[in-house]
This record gives C-alpha cells, sequence and structure tokens, in this order.
C-alpha cells in the first residue's frame, strides 16, 4: 500500500522507516528550509535512524498529498490548522483518502484537539481521521524494542481498518472509539513530563510517583468535563506514556522541565510548552481545577517562582484523595 507522511522531524522520519520496513511503499514530505529535510537529503537519515532506500522525499506537497490513500500527518501543533488549508488549496480529491495524525497536542489559543481542527478545517463529512498515540521512543523502537499503541477514531470500522494497515510485532495497537480522552490524555501527559523533569532538576524525583497519581486524577476530570470517558487517561493514551514522558532520558519534554529550573539551554520542541497554555484554556472553560497544569504555566509563563511553584502542589491543605 502507499503511504504518504507530511513532516519530516523525529516522529515523521520513524514513521516512514516504520511503514517502510513493514511492506509499504512510502513518500516522505518535508518542506524547502526545513533543515530535517536537507539532512535526510544530505544523509539518508538524521540523529535518530538511517531510512530505507527505498522511502521516496520530496519537497512538494503536492506530490506528496497525491501519491498516496493513507496520509500520516506528524507536524507540530501549532502549524497544523495552516497545513491543512494548505492541503486543501492543492485541489486534490480528499474523499477517499485515510488521514492518521501521528502527533500530539492542543491548540494553545482555542484548547481544540486535534480532530476537532481538522474537522473544521476539511469540512468533507466523507474524510476519515484517526489519531495514532502512546508510549514508545524512536530510539527504541529503531533497535526492535517493541511496545504497545493506540489508535483512536470516531468510527470503530475505520479505526480497525487503520490498525490493519499499520499492526506488526513491533508495535501492538490498541483500539478506543472515545476521541476527547485519547487525544486529550495524550496531550497533557506532556506538560506532566515537564513537571516531572522540574521535579528531576531539584532533585526531588521521589515525588514523581505522587505527580503521576494527581496527574491523571486531575486530568480524568477534565476528559469527564469535556464529554470524554474519564478513565481513558490510565489507559495507553496517557498513564500508559508516563514512562516514557516522565523518566526517559528520550523525553523532550522531561529534558524542557529539567532543564528550564537549572537554566540549562534547550533547542528541541517541547510540546507541553504549547500545550500547557491550552489547558488552561479548557480548565476556564470547564471550571475543572487543573493544579499541576496551572503550576507549570505559572512557572513558565508567569515566570513564578519553580521551586515555590512545585512544592505548593505537593504541600497544599489535607485533603481527601
Amino acid at each position: 500500500m502507499k503511504i504518504s507522511i507530511i513532516g519530516c522531524g523525529r516522529w515523521g522520519s520513524f514513521h516512514a522507516w516504520y511503514a517502510s520496513k513493514i511492506g509499504h511503499s512510502v513518500i516522505l514530505y518535508g518542506r524547502e528550509n526545513s533543515k530535517n529535510m536537507q539532512q535526510l537529503l544530505t544523509t539518508g537519515g538524521n540523529d535518530y535512524l538511517k531510512l530505507p532506500e527505498d522511502v521516496q522525499l520530496t519537497q512538494n506537497i503536492f506530490d506528496a498529498v497525491n501519491f498516496a490513500k493513507v496520509i500520516i500527518i506528524s507536524v507540530s501543533t501549532k502549524n497544523f490548522r495552516e497545513l491543512l488549508r494548505e492541503i486543501k488549496s492543492l485541489q486534490i480529491d480528499l474523499s477517499e483518502k485515510k488521514f492518521v495524525l501521528c502527533m500530539k497536542g492542543l491548540e494553545s489559543g482555542t484548547g481544540k484537539r486535534l480532530t476537532e481542527i481538522f474537522d473544521e478545517e476539511m469540512k468533507f463529512s466523507d474524510v476519515r481521521v484517526a489519531v495514532w498515540v502512546g508510549p514508545g521512543h524512536v530510539q527504541d523502537f529503531t533497535k526492535n524494542i517493541p511496545n504497545c499503541m493506540v489508535m483512536s477514531s470516531a468510527d470503530e470500522n475505520f479505526t480497525h481498518e487503520v490498525v490493519e494497515i499499520f499492526k506488526s510485532p513491533l508495535i501492538r495497537f490498541y483500539y478506543s472509539n472515545d476521541l476527547i480522552g485519547t487525544e486529550i490524555g495524550a496531550a497533557a501527559k506532556n506538560v506532566i513530563g515537564i513537571a516531572a523533569g522540574m521535579l528531576d532538576g531539584f532533585n526531588c524525583s521521589s515525588l514523581k510517583g505522587a505527580l503521576m497519581a494527581r496527574g491523571t486524577a486531575e486530568l480524568s476530570r477534565l476528559v469527564e468535563a469535556l464529554g470524554g470517558e474519564k478513565m481513558t487517561v490510565y489507559g495507553l493514551s496517557h498513564l500508559g506514556d508516563y514512562e516514557a514522558t516522565l523518566f526517559s532520558p528520550h523525553s523532550r519534554n522531561r529534558k524542557f522541565g529539567e532543564s528550564f529550573v537549572t537554566h540549562k539551554k534547550f533547542e528541541k520542541l517541547a510540546e507541553g510548552v504549547e500545550t500547557v497554555a491550552a489547558l488552561k484554556t479548557l480548565a476556564e472553560i470547564t471550571a475543572v481545577d487543573l493544579p499541576i497544569c496551572r503550576a507549570v504555566y505559572r512557572i513558565i509563563f508567569d515566570k513564578q517562582d519553580p521551586e515555590d511553584q512545585l512544592m505548593e502542589l505537593f504541600l497544599r491543605s489535607t485533603k481527601s484523595e
């Protein structure tokens, strides 16, 4: 089967590598001014992997979208809406295409989920979309270390179709029909990851157990208030991804949090920064108390003292768990 991947960063290049490895014909798109694409064109790989030789590289988005029936999108959340508008402007018939969003995040200004943005911008009732999230690091997958991930969409049959395309011994998929819980959980775990990195920076890593317990609790309240299933955050999209996000040396969000409080330079993308702004918006809309997310927001955006904010989280007035 032909697969197109839009986005040539760490995860986009992994999905190209993976789709090729399991037998699909793959084209990987990146913008002309993309440093990631230039590295791939020059060396055939990046800091994480070497692409199979049969993966085509293109800087022409029309060619990428036109190539395949299955299109994976893996870009930063802040560029997602603009990308969809660009795809729509190509005048390509999208009605038979299957879109899979391999990204995690919420729109910072609105708090909207990725599939909500997709539906707004595409406005085609017959264009179907799924989200592919869950634990795992590129560095582990490329060493053939397996993991479990989750696929979710509004249409259970479509979810099963997409899983059949991408399942392999390397990735075992689980199905979810709770898009709200899956998307909120997947995005929000990056914020908890930032908080975990900050605790590491203050040599308070033992508090990450409490962070895990209370993080899932506050996000379950938010998911329920938004109409999702509160137990979804205890699955692969959120709690199941904590090891990879709160503890792993590969986690960008954890590294960002640690670097932030130790005043070290960090130049990689940490999606949790945009996400925590979106969660602040959702907390205001739903009137749900998100103390961990609020503390991370105050530290990053309001320049509040990190140690004071974090310690206040765990020294709040006594209450029932």
